[in-house]
């Protein structure tokens, strides 16, 4: 009987082992797991939503079951700094312009859920560090283009970071939306060292541009 017992006891203490283990590692990573931003349009509403891991892109109905979301009024969208990843859908420029123009976004992915081509418009985004692009339709394949990588000690800046003579690099980038119609690779050009945008750039007739400190270079970025 006693080697009967010491087995049961071994038995419970190896569950209880388990158990405790394995609550350790899954809350290690939960808290690993680093939440992200994903905004979508349909029928002329707005989702916010927050996301522990990446939605298939379009996805609606997943991402109202494994995100927290919530519908957001046009009248009181704000702009906003994202210094995690941001993920948008959308089917038209005019409500991409409205979340997106002017908008301080380090690392941001855009996926094009419609069908109707896209005018030409311009967009202009703050501190852009990563831009990925998807076309749904026609089951083109995702690209990115990296624009700049800064330190861990460089983040806590969305917008500029310090070069070498004090300075304030101000990264500025411009998207072509148009680059949604059809298939087309994803191309960048920057020009650096610019004291002032509107001088250098004076057809882009973004009074925004000047809105920041005049002691600035800026990184300027076409993304077409």
């Amino acid at each position: 009987m006693k080697p009967i017992a010491f087995s049961a006891f071994s038995f419970w203490l190896a569950l209880l082992l388990a158990g405790f283990f394995g609550t350790q590692i899954t809350g290690r990573f939960v808290r690993s797991q680093k939440n992200h931003t994903l905004i979508f349009t349909k029928e002329n509403t707005i989702r916010n939503c927050t996301c522990a891991t990446d939605i298939r892109d379009c996805d609606y109905c997943l991402a109202n079951l494994m995100c927290n979301c919530k519908t957001v009024l046009p009248s009181t969208m704000v702009k906003t700094t994202y210094s995690s990843h941001l993920t948008i859908w959308f089917t038209d420029t005019s409500v991409l312009e409205m979340l997106l123009n002017f908008t301080k976004v380090w690392d941001l992915k855009l996926s094009f859920c419609g069908t109707t081509p896209l005018p030409t418009e311009y967009l202009a985004i703050w501190g852009l560090r990563k831009l990925r692009v998807k076309k749904v339709k026609g089951h083109f394949p995702e690209q990115s283009v990296t624009i700049y990588s800064s330190s861990k000690s460089e983040q806590d800046n969305s917008l500029a970071v310090h070069n070498k003579d004090r300075q304030m690099l101000v990264y500025l980038s411009f998207l072509d939306t148009s680059l949604f119609n059809g298939y087309s690779l994803l191309k960048s050009y920057s020009v650096e060292n610019i004291s002032s945008i509107t001088e250098h750039f004076p057809s882009l007739m973004y009074s925004d541009v000047s809105s920041t400190s005049d002691n600035n270079s800026y990184v300027v970025t076409f993304i077409y």
